[in-house]
């Protein structure tokens, strides 16, 4: 396969930044959209230029740091749903095809160098509230405590949430309710949880605000584009926990 990249290139934080456009010859169907990029960034080392900064990890769909919007949708949705962008592959594609590449958008996710961004926001979201401060003893003693199976399957759907903010760059809003509610239900809906779970909404809540993350459109386009399709039910799950202490 031969494709033509636009691939958006930004310096720091400080640079307006631009598109450019890149060639990737030779790509194999097979490959990961992340692979491809490996292939193309080998091409710009050779030719002495810099290579297009991103992030990447696991590259197994697990640690959500793989943050690409892929002809405009975040981690290129529209090819594959319910997967990361490492996860994608290239035979989604067409020969000749123009791809646009640009990172996460969002006043609380700068942009550090060309499609890395810092989400580091998130983890002060998580440090606000996102644990069980209870001492649960050891794994045995944890597993003890009886949970209804609806709960539990409810909990670990919450818990699937990666963290890695295509919600945000999804949303027109650039809202992180997603995110916050994936997080709060999850807690909430075990009963290790359930002891700090108003307060948790209330800290979580605030600090989401205090980050710079916009209101909830109530339009699902988080929900569309997550990679571990966690639902917008949470979200009522989270303005319930929230409306219940506030009042």
């Amino acid at each position: 396969m031969n494709l033509t990249l636009r691939v958006w290139r930004q310096k720091n934080s400080q640079d307006a930044g631009k598109i450019a456009e890149y060639p990737a010859h030779d790509i194999s169907p097979d490959m990961s959209f992340l692979e491809m990029l490996d292939v193309v960034n080998e091409e710009l080392t050779r030719k002495g230029e810099d290579p297009i900064e991103f992030d990447s990890d696991c590259r197994e769909g697990i640690c959500g740091t793989c943050s690409l919007v892929i002809n405009g949708v975040p981690h290129g949705a529209q090819y594959e749903s319910g997967t990361a962008a490492c996860q994608l592959h290239m035979r989604k594609f067409k020969d000749g095809e123009v791809i646009t590449i640009e990172p996460w958008r969002a006043k609380a996710f700068p942009i550090i160098k060309d499609l890395v961004c810092d989400r580091s926001s998130f983890d002060r979201i998580i440090q606000a509230g996102g644990f069980v401060s209870v001492s649960t003893g050891g794994a045995p003693d944890a597993n003890a405590l009886p949970v209804g199976k609806p709960r539990a399957e409810r909990a670990m759907d919450a818990a699937a949430c990666i963290g890695c903010g295509a919600c945000v760059a999804a949303c027109k809003n650039a809202s992180a309710m997603l995110f916050v509610s994936a997080k709060i239900s999850h807690l909430a809906s075990l009963p290790q949880g359930r002891v700090e779970a108003r307060e948790r909404a209330l800290s979580m809540v605030a600090q989401m605000d205090k980050e710079g993350f916009g209101n909830c459109s109530n339009q699902s386009e988080c929900e569309a584009v997550c990679p571990k399709e966690i639902s917008v039910d949470f979200i009522a799950q989270l303005n319930r926990e929230y409306l219940k202490t506030a009042l």
